[in-house]
């Protein structure tokens, strides 16, 4: 077992930092918290406020002023639910959906840079892998720009 986590967490260093450069561009427009609450909202769209924090693992509270924040700064929005009136749901606007994208664009080339270095059996035990850990962390897979979906972001891992 600290083989696994050892091998987790030195590839989590790699991911963070793949990440955090790929949030380089928008810095200064949202906080990694935030940006990680409209990641949420893209993957599993409009939702309430209370399934927002669950979502994110905070409490409401500390998910109402990030909301309020990417409200003022237009990349998410309120609206009433229409199945239930008493209900606000909160949703990407246009311009959260771009941010989200472009971050995430950007964080797609540069891993396809790293998995292109490895070979085609390496590239399958890896979406192996991570497929299993993903699922293990009850987290949705990524979709990819051919449509359809793939756990890390490609269609092919041997190119």
């Amino acid at each position: 077992m600290d083989a696994v986590t050892g091998a987790v967490l030195t590839a989590s260093r790699a991911l963070v930092a793949v990440s955090a450069r790929s949030l380089a561009a928008v810095e200064g427009t949202v906080t990694l918290p935030q940006f990680r609450l409209l990641v949420v909202l893209s993957v599993h769209g409009a939702a309430s406020l209370t399934a927002v924090a669950e979502l994110l693992g905070v409490n409401p509270s500390t998910a109402m002023r990030m909301i309020d924040r990417l409200i003022a700064a237009g990349f998410v929005d309120r609206k009433l639910n229409p199945a239930n009136r008493r209900e606000t749901r909160i949703q990407l606007t246009d311009g959260g959906r771009r941010l989200v994208d472009e971050a995430t664009a950007r964080r797609r080339q540069e891993i396809t840079a790293i998995v292109e270095r490895m070979t085609p059996e390496q590239g399958a035990a890896l979406v192996e892998a991570l497929t299993a850990f993903a699922e293990a962390a009850k987290e949705p897979a990524a979709s990819w720009a051919g449509g359809g979906r793939c756990p890390l972001g490609w269609s092919d891992v041997s190119g």
